[in-house]
């Protein structure tokens, strides 16, 4: 399942391509994802300009506006584009979706549910404007959603499927005392509170794991068990962790891949996950695997206490 780290490589390798540009259409084939895709939604995003690409957790976030400027070069979040009528499409990838940048249209796949074809900005100088191109969204086992929002970015965290979310990751406010103050009192094993995404966002079974190792802490243990030092070290192997796999593209084990069609390689960098039985690179215990919440989980028994 794509988690933080690929969708941040998906919303940055969309950035160049897709911000500034008009959408001229809406293809869709398949309505019945997660959600179902609303059946006005081709007349509500044909002629806005995509004006930035914002992620929250696991979700892309596409301001479209409805606005008579020619185009926006570039993202700026500090200065967005004035006037207009602006709304949100919120894309989640699922458990096997893949946003695609196309320079034409090949033929649909069976999996392929919506295409997003999107006029080229004004080019400079009078050339012409740069060639159309689709963005298409790509999920066999129809897990995703592409809903389209309304709100106003102040209001986008009172979204049904945004407001139960905790604090992202990056966020300055994301440190130790926070996990330690919204740890306490919880009796749930510290991996399981780290997947559930009420205290912070994004760390997904991968990256759990990984983080649990960095720190040195069983995943097992109680959250309100862990001391203020530990969670220190834990949100700072989150931190850590999280910024390494962006930095190598995610983590491909299925079917993920970014915005060209590359695959992503923080898998090949794992300490623990997926290495159940194979020597701990520290220590060279073997790694074990556990069930948590119908998840694996791998630890090595030595390095984590």
């Amino acid at each position: 399942m794509p988690e933080l780290p690929e969708v941040e490589v998906t919303r940055r390798g969309l950035l160049p391509h897709v911000v500034g540009r008009r959408i001229a259409g809406v293809v869709v084939r398949h309505r019945g994802l997660r959600w179902p895709v609303e059946s006005g939604l081709e007349a509500q995003l044909a002629g806005r300009l995509v004006a930035r690409i914002e992620r929250r957790g696991k979700y892309l976030l596409l301001e479209c506006v409805r606005d008579t400027a020619e185009g926006i070069p570039a993202q700026d979040a500090a200065a967005p584009p004035p006037g207009g009528e602006r709304g949100w499409l919120l894309i989640h990838l699922g458990m096997t979706g893949t946003l695609r940048v196309l320079p034409q249209a090949p033929p649909p796949g069976a999996h392929d549910h919506l295409d997003l074809v999107l006029a080229g900005p004004a080019a400079p100088h009078g050339h012409d404007a740069e060639a159309p191109i689709v963005l298409r969204f790509r999920d066999p086992r129809r897990f995703g959603a592409v809903l389209w929002s309304p709100l106003a970015e102040a209001e986008l965290n009172t979204h049904p499927l945004l407001r139960g979310l905790g604090i992202e990751p990056f966020d300055e406010r994301f440190d130790g005392a926070w996990l330690h103050r919204h740890g306490r009192g919880r009796s749930a094993a510290i991996k399981t509170v780290l997947l559930a995404g009420d205290i912070v966002v994004g760390v997904g079974n991968i990256y759990a794991s990984e983080s649990l190792f960095a720190a040195g802490i069983r995943p097992t243990t109680p959250a309100g068990r862990l001391s203020l030092a530990r969670c220190e070290r834990l949100a700072a192997a989150v931190r850590d962790t999280l910024a390494r796999a962006i930095e190598r593209g995610g983590s491909t084990l299925r079917d993920f891949v970014g915005s060209d069609g590359s695959s992503g390689y923080f898998q090949l960098d794992c300490a623990v996950y997926d290495r159940a039985g194979h020597p701990c690179r520290v220590c060279g215990t073997p790694i074990r695997q556990i069930v948590q919440g119908q998840r694996s989980t791998f630890y090595c028994p030595t390095c984590q206490r």
